[in-house]
């Protein structure tokens, strides 16, 4: 994790001395700089989640006590036998907040408003300090996040939290005929771990009948982390509830992402069997690893033996045997092994995508200017043995081409604002407006058939429209693209600017996640836990839920359109300023060798010098984008 933020902040600095380098050079746009600052905002945001899953009692919150707590030499997250748990519960850390616990009221589950939303109301949490000096008042303020309240029955059903005919839910009920509920929806504990401060995100989720009743988790959280660790019991095996959570919640959260799927085989040490030799004991692990994978249908490599309490007893004691023994330390490994390295090449690509155009225009406006300093150099080193005359002849012939530049300058303009219409009709495509009002019109649709068949139809017509509007998006984005190509040649043919190939932009991976998302919607429809309920809030939660994971991915796509209509006509931009720049210098040269013909070797001189810096700075941005585009190596 150290030499991932090592990798990132070396990227930081890459991007930095590009921007200073080319502002210092006279090279530098507005636009380019704005998306520079945002880029750079999101590599020093960005942060490696991992969400760890499972069913009750399979000791995940041990786990994280372990790997998280045990400098503090006791159990600080309560995971005493039973359900504990109650609330998804993050481990995350923010320098402008003091180490404190946040809990969001479960209350909150009767509007319309997902958890992703509430993060922005800080009005709505209760907040509660963390005295980091001491691990027991620590201890006792986490004791809130499995904290559970007595309600009627009428008031968890409103709450979506008990159904009467759902025989796994029977245990939620109490003796009096109350239901016993959790008193939070969602826990965030900003804590000021090593890890955590270097951008590590840790989710534990609730089992299967949270993962049921809390949409987002499904739909957002989950498929949001970079990896899952999925947490069994060696003393249960893969049970039938294991496997539901395993195939309606992990799998579908991870697609074909295997490298971002663990499993942590726990409570090993109830295989070691006094009785039994090392050996023996060994043997027992590897077949309970095997049989796991195998019911999992996942490579033996991805399932990790390990037992939480035993290492976390081995830190408490500095008892390394132990630790050893644990698997913990393995388990640790695997997962920065699994997560880094992916993470790393997908900030890669966006760095090389968003900057990586705007490096190689520099480098061909830096070559552009040699090519124009040669042919300057070239004139007047051909004029050694001409008179006046000559030079004026050239002065004028040059005069006319600068007016016939100018003459295309309008007719650019008058494309510049034909292109302005196309990319606002883009735009709207994609606005969150247009989404908005989608979204309002299929839950209109659905107003009296709040039920799960009501939400097949409704699901169908929301994605149908999205999908139709992108398409007609993704075909507006080639007119656009096809246009700007034609500006580009146009400028290339007649007056000599370098030949670009305009950004390219395709709405498709953007279709493609929106189509996942309609995707896991249908297999979370299709789910235990909406097959057996008809109640109204289950329905109307999934489907909020639904529309604000697709609304934030329009919102995402037009935000990717708009900045790319600005990015397509950057080069073309730059271009033009800077050949009407060169064009204006090498006139004013010739003019300045005109009045004073004498000085002629002076002049070339002058250019020879000007040519050389120009051949430095082009060694400079070569080795720039030679930077971007080779990963640092980086150690898991």
């Amino acid at each position: 994790m150290g030499d991932y933020k090592r990798w990132r902040d070396e990227l930081i600095e890459i991007i930095n001395e590009y921007q200073t380098w080319v502002e210092s050079h006279g090279l530098a746009s507005g636009e380019e700089d704005l998306q520079l600052y945002e880029l750079i905002d999101v590599l020093r945001s960005d942060k490696l989640t991992i969400a760890l899953v499972a069913e009750f009692s399979r000791g995940k919150t041990e786990l994280i006590n372990a790997i998280f707590f045990a400098d503090h030499r006791q159990r600080l997250l309560p995971s005493e036998a039973g359900r504990t748990t109650m609330c998804p519960t993050e481990l995350r850390y923010d320098e402008s907040e003091p180490p404190c616990l946040k809990l969001l009221p479960i209350e909150t589950r009767k509007t319309a408003t997902t958890i992703s939303e509430y993060r922005r109301t800080p009005a709505v949490w209760t907040v509660m300090p963390l005295d980091i000096d001491s691990p027991k008042k620590i201890a006792e303020t986490f004791q809130q996040i499995v904290k559970t309240k007595p309600v009627n029955v009428d008031q968890a059903e409103e709450l979506g939290l008990y159904y009467p005919d759902a025989e796994h839910m029977s245990h939620l009920l109490n003796n009096d005929g109350t239901v016993e509920i959790p008193v939070w929806r969602h826990a965030i504990i900003n804590y000021p771990h090593p890890l955590l401060k270097r951008g590590l995100v840790v989710l534990d989720t609730p089992g299967l009948n949270a993962l049921g009743t809390e949409p987002e988790l499904t739909l957002s959280m989950l498929p949001g982390a970079q990896a899952v660790l999925f947490v069994l019991a060696a003393d249960t095996g893969v049970t039938k509830t294991d496997l539901e959570v395993w195939r309606n919640h992990v799998c579908p959260a991870r697609g074909s992402r295997a490298e971002g799927r663990l499993v942590a085989l726990n409570k090993i040490d109830t295989l070691w069997d006094e009785l039994n030799n090392d050996t023996a004991i060994t043997a027992a692990i590897a077949r309970q690893t095997q049989e796991t994978a195998r019911v999992l249908g996942i490579s033996k490599n991805q399932v990790i033996a390990v037992s939480a309490q035993k290492g976390l007893l081995g830190k408490i004691k500095s008892d390394y045997a132990l630790i050893e023994r644990s698997g913990l330390p393995v388990l640790e490994t695997k997962l920065s092994g699994d997560i880094i390295p992916a993470r790393q090449e997908l900030l890669r690509e966006r760095v090389i995508h968003d900057i990586g155009s705007m490096v190689e225009t520099t480098s061909a406006m830096i070559e552009a200017r040699l090519n124009a300093v040669a042919e300057q150099l070239e004139e007047l080193q051909a004029l050694g043995g001409e008179n006046r005359d000559a030079i004026q002849d050239l002065v004028t012939r040059l005069r006319d081409e600068k007016q016939a530049y100018d003459q295309t300058l309008v007719s650019f303009q008058s494309m510049r604002a034909v292109l302005s219409d196309q990319v606002k009709i883009l735009l709207d495509y994609l606005s969150v407006e247009a989404f908005d009002a989608l979204a309002e019109k299929t839950r209109q649709g659905m107003a009296e058939s709040w039920t799960t068949p009501g939400l097949r139809e409704g699901m169908k017509a929301l994605f149908d429209g999205a999908l139709d509007a992108m398409e007609k998006a993704n075909k507006q984005t080639q007119q656009i693209r096809a246009l700007v190509q034609a500006v580009y040649n146009k400028f290339h043919s007649e007056h000599g600017l370098a030949k670009i190939k305009p950004v390219n932009f395709s709405l498709l991976p953007y279709r493609s996640q929106l189509q996942k998302l309609y995707e896991e919607a249908e297999r979370f429809r299709n789910s235990p836990m909406m097959i057996f309920t008809e109640q109204h809030f289950v329905v109307q939660k999934f489907f909020v839920t639904l529309v604000g994971q697709a609304r934030e991915l329009f919102g995402e796509c037009n935000s990717a359109a708009r900045a790319w209509s600005k990015a397509i006509m950057a080069p073309i931009l730059l271009q033009v300023r800077e050949h009407k720049i060169l064009m204006d210098q090498r006139l004013e040269n010739l003019k300045r060798v005109h009045e004073n013909f004498d000085n002629l070797s002076g002049r070339i001189a002058e250019l020879e010098s000007n040519h050389q810096n120009l051949e430095n700075q082009q060694l400079v941005i070569r080795n720039m984008l030679r930077k971007i585009n080779q990963p640092l190596p980086v150690d898991p």
